[in-house]
């Protein structure tokens, strides 16, 4: 089971608003003052990096709790420019991918009324 986040790493910005990487390391280093701020800098680039690698190498990453990381491959296609209407060819590709873990989709929704609940209140 992943441990619960600490206070100070839960943000109470507007929805919408993205943590970034230096955010991130900043909130991690103040959340664990026994680890130096480069060392968790250090720590935070490996995990990317490694998950990077991985799917270049065409494997997968998974963060138990979190989510997973793949990668699509799209086939060659042909697509339409949406200011004249042309042809256009594009070529295969691969996309990286994430799905989200249970327990990162549980907590996510905390709070949300159900839709079937939501339903039932706009006829009220």
């Amino acid at each position: 089971m992943v441990p619960k986040p600490s206070a100070n790493l839960r943000r109470n910005d507007s929805p919408g608003d993205a943590l970034t990487k230096s955010e991130l390391i900043a909130e991690l280093a103040t959340a664990n003052p026994h680890l130096r701020g480069q060392d968790v800098e250090t720590i935070v680039a490996t995990i990317f990096e490694e998950i990077t690698y991985a799917l270049a190498r065409g494997e997968r990453g998974e963060l138990r709790g979190f989510g997973a990381f793949s990668v699509k491959h799209r086939d060659a296609r042909t697509g339409r420019n949406p200011r004249t209407g042309a042809s256009v060819a594009v070529d295969e590709k691969s996309v990286p991918f994430f799905k989200a873990g249970k327990e990162l989709r549980l907590r996510v929704n905390v709070g949300k009324i159900p839709r079937a609940s939501a339903a039932t209140l706009k006829q009220a």
